[in-house]
C-alpha cells in the first residue's frame, strides 16, 4: 500500500493543498477567531452585568427590609445606576394579591422583577425571584451578598458576638484546590487547565470536522469530474485512498502545531505575562501526545469521510452519510466538557477508553487529572486496532464506490460492498 505511486499521491495532495489560499486563511484566521470568541464571551457577560436592573424587593418584616436597604445603597451597582430597588412592606397572606397586581409590569419590563424575603428567610435562608427571566444570574451576582449579610447580622444581633464573629459567619467558604500528582510537587490549582481543557477540546473538535469535510468534498469533487479514473489509470484504489489521507493527515497536523505553538510559549517561556490563577499547568511532553494523538484521530475520521465521499457523487447525497460521523464526534466532545466538574467519574473514565470517544476524551481527561500510564496505553491499542480495521472495510467500500456513478447507492448496497472479496 506504501510505495512510490502512494509517495506520488502524498505530493500531489501536499502540492494542492499546503499553499492554497484556504490552508494559510485557516492557519491565520482561527487563532484569531479562538482569541475572538473568548473576547466576544467576555464581551457579553460584561454587558449582561451592566444591564440595568429594577427591583421590588417585599418582605413582611421591617427589620429585614431596612437592612437590606442599607446594604443594597452602599453596592457599586446601586451607586452607579445598574441597580435601582423599591422596599415594600407586604404580610405573607397578601403577597399572592400583591404579586398578582404587579405581575403587568413584569410582563411589559417596566420593572425587572420581585424579591420575596419572608421573615422565615432568617431560618432558611430562603429568597423568592419573580420574574420573566427568573435565571438572571448576573442579577443574582449583584443581590446575594447584600441579601445574605443582612439576613445573618439580623440573626446573630442580640447574641453577644463581635463584629469580627459576625462577618465570619456571613463569609463564604474559599476552596483552593491542589493537584497532587505522583512526578510534580503539589501546586495550587487555579482556572488554567479547565480553559486549556476547552480551547483543546474545542481545536479537536474543529480540526477534526473541517479536516474531515474536506477531505469528503474533494473526493466527491473528484469523482464527480472524473479525475479519479485518470489517477487509477496510474495507481490502485487503496494506493489513492491511502495517499489523499496521509497527505491530509500531513497538513492539518502542520496547521495544529502551528496553532499550538502560541501556547508552547506562553506556558513555557517567559516573553508573556498571564496571571498565575491562569497559567495551565502542563508538561512538553503533554503536547507530544496531543499531536501524536490528533494523527490518530485525524487519520481514523478522514478514513471515513473519505469513505463517505467514495459512496455519492454530489455533495448534497454525501450529507446524509456524513451525520453518523458528525455524532462520533459531537457526543465525546460535550462529554469532554462535561467532565469539568468531575473527571474522575465514571462516565469520564469509560468514555477515555472507548473508540472514538477516546481521541477527544483522553486528551481532555489528562488535562484536567492524572490518568494511569495504562489507560493511557490501553486507549492507544483500542485506537490503533479500531484504525486498523476501519482501513480494512473503508478500503472495501472506497474501491467499489469511487468507480461507481449515477445512481444514489442504497445503505443496504453499501453493506453488501464488504463482503465482496478483493
Amino acid at each position: 500500500m506504501f510505495n512510490k505511486r502512494t509517495l506520488a499521491i502524498i505530493k500531489r495532495e501536499l502540492k494542492m493543498k499546503l499553499f492554497s489560499k484556504s490552508f494559510i486563511l485557516m492557519t491565520l484566521l482561527v487563532p484569531l477567531f479562538m482569541v475572538g470568541i473568548f473576547s466576544i464571551q467576555y464581551f457579553v457577560q460584561s454587558m449582561s452585568e451592566e444591564q440595568r436592573s429594577d427591583l421590588i424587593i417585599i418582605s413582611d418584616s421591617d427589620e429585614i427590609l431596612n437592612k437590606i436597604q442599607s446594604e443594597i445603597f452602599q453596592t457599586a451597582p446601586f451607586k452607579s445606576g445598574d441597580l435601582t430597588a423599591i422596599f415594600e412592606k407586604t404580610e405573607l397572606s397578601d403577597f399572592p394579591s400583591k404579586l398578582k397586581e404587579i405581575k403587568p409590569d413584569i410582563i411589559s419590563q417596566k420593572i425587572t422583577g420581585v424579591v420575596f424575603i419572608p421573615s422565615t428567610s432568617l431560618q432558611s435562608k430562603g429568597v423568592e425571584y419573580y420574574s420573566s427571566n427568573p435565571n438572571n444570574s448576573s442579577l443574582f451576582y449583584k443581590i446575594k451578598p447584600s441579601i445574605n449579610k443582612a439576613l445573618v447580622e439580623i440573626y446573630f444581633a442580640g447574641r453577644l458576638l463581635t463584629e469580627d464573629e459576625i462577618k465570619f459567619a456571613r463569609k463564604d467558604v474559599d476552596i483552593n484546590g491542589y493537584r497532587v500528582s505522583s512526578d510534580e510537587k503539589v501546586a495550587q490549582e487555579g482556572y488554567g487547565n479547565r480553559i486549556a481543557m476547552v480551547l483543546f477540546s474545542f481545536l479537536l473538535y474543529m480540526a477534526l470536522i473541517f479536516s474531515g469535510s474536506m477531505t469528503m468534498n474533494a473526493v466527491v469533487e473528484e469523482k464527480s469530474n472524473k479525475i479519479v479514473e485518470v489517477l487509477l489509470s496510474s495507481a490502485s484504489s487503496t494506493e489513492l485512498m491511502a495517499g489523499k489521507i496521509l497527505g491530509t493527515v500531513i497538513i492539518e497536523v502542520l496547521q495544529m502545531a502551528i496553532w499550538l505553538s502560541p501556547v508552547v510559549l506562553l506556558i513555557f517561556t517567559s516573553w508573556f505575562f498571564i496571571p498565575p490563577e491562569l497559567m495551565p499547568q502542563m508538561s512538553i511532553g503533554f503536547i507530544f501526545y496531543f499531536l501524536f494523538n490528533y494523527t490518530l484521530a485525524l487519520i481514523t475520521y478522514v478514513a471515513l469521510y473519505a469513505t463517505v465521499g467514495a459512496i455519492f457523487d454530489n455533495p448534497q447525497d454525501a450529507q446524509s452519510g456524513v451525520w453518523p460521523l458528525l455524532m462520533l464526534i459531537m457526543i465525546p466532545f460535550f462529554i469532554a466538557l462535561g467532565m469539568e466538574s468531575n473527571a474522575q467519574s465514571t462516565l469520564a473514565q469509560i468514555a477515555s477508553l472507548i473508540p472514538f470517544s477516546s481521541l477527544i476524551v483522553m486528551p481532555a481527561r489528562m488535562i484536567l487529572v492524572e490518568v494511569p500510564l495504562w489507560q493511557i496505553l490501553l486507549s492507544f491499542a483500542i485506537n490503533i486496532l479500531v484504525l486498523i480495521g476501519i482501513f480494512k472495510l473503508a478500503g472495501k467500500i472506497y474501491r467499489i464506490g469511487i468507480l461507481l456513478t449515477g445512481k444514489k447507492p442504497k445503505w443496504s448496497e453499501v453493506f453488501s460492498w464488504l463482503r465482496m472479496s478483493s
